[in-house]
């Protein structure tokens, strides 16, 4: 897992509501290489949150450099942005964002259709995702009637449909039970080793990030210290 994936190098993010300045991210500097599991602790409110969305180029930095596949984040349109993202980034949310009207398959071909993919196509896709995170004999369901960890299941099934080279999550167990998280992060796991994705997710569970293969700790906007849990 020599080869780097996503650089970013002396990131500053401050956000400004013209009566206060946050200082987010404090020149922070980050090296996450292709197929690494990473997760991103620490407390709350010290950018983990920012710095996922600087990374994924949701959010424009106030200084420094984010590097994404050799693509430099900042030289980007709005436009070509967010044409990288829906063709090289998944996303999976605490909150599982899934529409209610919607059955699962259709919540999971929805990003397909909308980037132009023929409905054929699309629908397979769709039921190859739900196969690969066991949700397939729930396609016809709509989030209702789908337990907590089906809807994540679901929303996991979304993120990768376009097979994308990496994954971020924000605190994707969040809203799960201790079983259901294990079992998520379990699948997790398994995909980013099968698939050799990247994935990057911020948590606030120990139990989490002790299941990646490095554990980045952060405070007041800058990483402080870094751990591989898998090698202890």
């Amino acid at each position: 897992m020599s080869e780097e994936i996503i650089k970013g190098e002396n990131i500053h993010k401050t956000y400004d509501t013209g009566k206060i300045r946050v200082h987010a991210l404090r020149g922070l500097d980050i090296s996450i290489a292709k197929g690494e599991m990473v997760s991103v602790m620490g407390s709350s409110g010290c950018g983990k949150t920012t710095l996922l969305n600087c990374l994924s180029g949701i959010d424009d930095l106030t200084g420094g450099t984010v590097i994404i596949e050799g693509q430099d984040l900042g030289t980007l349109s709005d436009y070509k942005k967010t044409k990288y993202r829906a063709q090289r980034i998944g996303f999976v949310f605490q909150a599982f964002n899934l529409i209610p009207v919607l059955t699962a398959i259709e919540n999971v071909e929805l990003p397909l259709l909308v980037s132009g993919v023929k409905e054929k196509v699309a629908r397979k896709k769709a039921e190859d995702s739900l196969d690969m995170v066991e949700l397939l004999d729930r396609a016809d369901h709509k989030p209702a009637e789908l337990s907590g960890g089906q809807q994540q299941r679901a929303t996991i099934a979304r993120a990768l449909v376009n097979q994308p080279a990496i994954v971020f999550g924000d605190e994707p167990t969040g809203n799960l039970d201790r079983k259901n998280s294990d079992a998520i992060m379990e699948l997790l796991c398994q995909l980013n080793k099968e698939n050799e994705q990247t994935f990057v997710l911020v948590t606030h569970d120990r139990k989490v990030g002790e299941m990646t293969d490095r554990l980045l700790w952060m405070d007041s906007g800058r990483i402080t210290k870094e751990t591989r849990p898998k090698s202890a």
